[in-house]
């Protein structure tokens, strides 16, 4: 029980600054779009790497030492497009909460874009492989109870962040809000792939 609240308490903590990932499941809550696929695609990916982290984490490090840099510079050339777009559409303006699912987007260009916010993310990585993986191996024998504690608060985030954001839709009934939010994505997203580009 004690390796599984440190994992939830790692887990949680590493996951709760406002990241790429945690941004658009926030955008996608407020405009209640997929929610379900949404927060499920984070948490399962989560679950995926933490799972990696925990048990394998030691040899893919020794077998492939050229997997960290890759990440590192083509997550920063993704994270500075989204952060375009994101500035572009605070730029562009006109976007408003509207009930009743009005300019729904289709489910497969929302899930692959949220994919793409979860796998291409180097910081993804290295707080769920590297840095969950390196702590799993001080729990010995208890390290499936730390690792299940980390999926877990995954889990708790997401969904709570995902339904939890429509709590925020008096805000974003003003267009105001959205390109504020735009613009608050779009730091996120550079000052995320300048600090990828200075290693």
């Amino acid at each position: 029980m004690d390796a599984f609240i440190q994992g939830f308490g790692l887990g949680f903590g590493l996951i709760l600054a406002i990241g790429a990932q945690n941004a658009f499941v926030l955008r996608q809550g407020l405009r209640q779009e997929h929610v379900l696929p949404v927060v499920l695609a984070c948490a399962l990916s989560d679950a995926v790497l933490i799972t990696i982290g925990v048990f394998a984490f030691g040899a893919i490090s020794t077998l492939a030492p050229a997997l960290v840099p890759a990440m590192r510079w083509g997550g920063a050339a993704f994270l500075l497009a989204y952060g375009a777009l994101s500035f572009r559409n605070a730029w562009r303006g006109g976007e408003v909460l509207e009930p009743g699912g009005a300019g729904v987007r289709a489910l497969g260009p929302v899930l692959a874009t949220c994919l793409a916010l979860t796998w291409l993310n180097p910081h993804v990585y290295l707080d769920t492989v590297v840095l969950i993986g390196s702590v799993s191996s001080t729990f010995g024998e208890a390290r499936p109870a730390f690792a299940a504690g980390a999926v877990a608060a995954s889990f708790t985030f997401f969904f709570s962040l995902g339904y939890g954001a429509r709590l925020l839709q008096p805000v974003f009934a003003r267009p105001q809000s959205w390109r504020l939010l735009d613009v608050l994505i779009g730091c996120v997203m550079w000052s995320i792939a300048v600090g990828l580009i200075r290693g």
